[in-house]
């Protein structure tokens, strides 16, 4: 893993090709022979949607889902069903416009 490279694509504007660069970058370098993990942060869900997946809102588990089981203090293994494997060419933790449903442990 002390070879693994995280490249992020922000911007807080819309419509500045996030998703564009993303999906370009990632094939890309998948068809370079590169292992690529893309995670969709979007609520909207349009990385999701860009790599062909038909209906994103009836997927079982998506970041979100993910990032609650963290917020609860759970652990994720790899044998988490949340990564949807060779999309493309890489593999993708998917969101979509389902609502946010993270709730935050109020016992700090």
């Amino acid at each position: 893993m002390n070879k693994c490279k995280v490249v992020a694509v922000a911007n807080q504007k819309g419509g500045v090709g996030k998703t564009t660069t993303t999906v370009s970058l990632g094939v890309g370098l998948a068809q370079r022979g590169k292992k690529v993990l893309l995670v969709n942060t979007d609520p909207q869900g349009s990385l999701t949607v860009s790599l062909g997946v038909k209906n994103p809102d009836e997927l079982d588990t998506t970041i979100s889902d993910l990032m609650q089981v963290v917020v609860d203090n759970g652990n994720l293994s790899p044998r988490d069903n949340g990564i949807l494997k060779d999309i493309e060419g890489v593999d993708l933790v998917p969101s979509n416009r389902d609502p946010i449903k993270i709730r935050v442990n109020d016992k700090l």
